[in-house]
């Protein structure tokens, strides 16, 4: 029997949506181990006057297996 568990974090790229949830992932990895999947709860974008965006922000939630 397994038993999993859900963190939830933020991340942010100035490049996509793609990249901050590839970099929250490899971040959250550093110090959690097991990791089974995500979910993106969340997107949202920092605009600059013109309505350009100028950074990708993303909320995550983790899982991963507890041993």
């Amino acid at each position: 029997m397994s038993v999993a568990k859900i963190i939830e974090l933020n991340a942010a790229s100035k490049t996509s949506m793609e990249d901050a949830v590839k970099h929250g992932l490899k971040k959250c990895a550093e110090s959690v181990k097991n990791i089974k999947g995500a979910w993106v709860n969340e997107i949202k974008v920092v605009t600059d006057d013109d309505g350009n965006v100028t950074e990708w922000r993303v909320n995550l939630r983790v899982s991963f297996i507890v041993n």
